[in-house]
């Protein structure tokens, strides 16, 4: 297991330039709180395979992802448009733990099940139009402890960090114009990890 420092300021800004990354240690409380948060999810979450349409083919992942939000929005990525659920009584309770949090609010919500760490998300950016320009993704893990990397667009400069269980991280103001993000595999981790990114899609 990484081994972080015994207090990590909430308000530092993980980025070097063009935008702002913060991450806040354990949010959810207990480990048996952040066990039942995941088991609960991990059953009552309409889970689906992701799919992506690349060079005019269907790609279809292990990783699994499930879309709730206020109504239902569809939101497009990968060239795959979604169609948004409603949140139930388990999300409606983690999106307001987290909006107290960051004193925020949001409308929708794109869950990410990864099996075990050979389960990872490529070089991307959430810079969708269905997407609130410059507005917070509030990412939540809970599960198996994951890297997490940052690389600029231009500079192609690298920030990693490690996301515990329980943690939230808040991708701010241009980040998601200068910069892409990654999970990137490990095949030292065996264990399941549910991520929720919470954001705003704009009616």
């Amino acid at each position: 297991m990484h081994l972080f420092p015994l207090e990590i300021d909430p308000n530092k800004n993980w980025l070097p330039m063009d935008g702002c990354v913060l991450y806040l240690r354990n949010i959810v409380g207990p480990i048996d709180m952040q066990v039942g948060y995941f088991q609960s999810l991990f059953h009552s979450v309409e889970w689906k395979n992701d799919e992506a349409i690349l060079f005019g083919k269907k790609i279809i992942t292990k990783r699994k992802v499930a879309w709730y939000g206020d109504e239902p929005f569809s939101y497009t990525y990968s060239n795959v448009t979604k169609q948004g659920l409603i949140w139930n009584s388990d999300l409606l309770e983690i999106k307001a733990l987290v909006e107290d949090k960051c004193g925020e609010s949001f409308n929708s919500c794109l869950l990410n099940l990864y099996h075990n760490g050979s389960e990872g998300m490529s070089w991307h950016s959430d810079g969708e139009k269905d997407l609130k320009a410059n507005g917070t993704i509030a990412s939540l893990s809970l599960g198996a402890e994951r890297k997490f990397a940052f690389k600029h667009k231009q500079t192609k400069e690298k920030v990693e960090l490690w996301l515990e269980s329980g943690s939230l991280l808040l991708m701010k103001d241009q980040t998601q114009s200068h910069w892409l993000h990654r999970l990137p595999p490990s095949k030292k981790i065996h264990e399941p990890r549910i991520n929720l990114t919470f954001r705003n899609i704009v009616k």
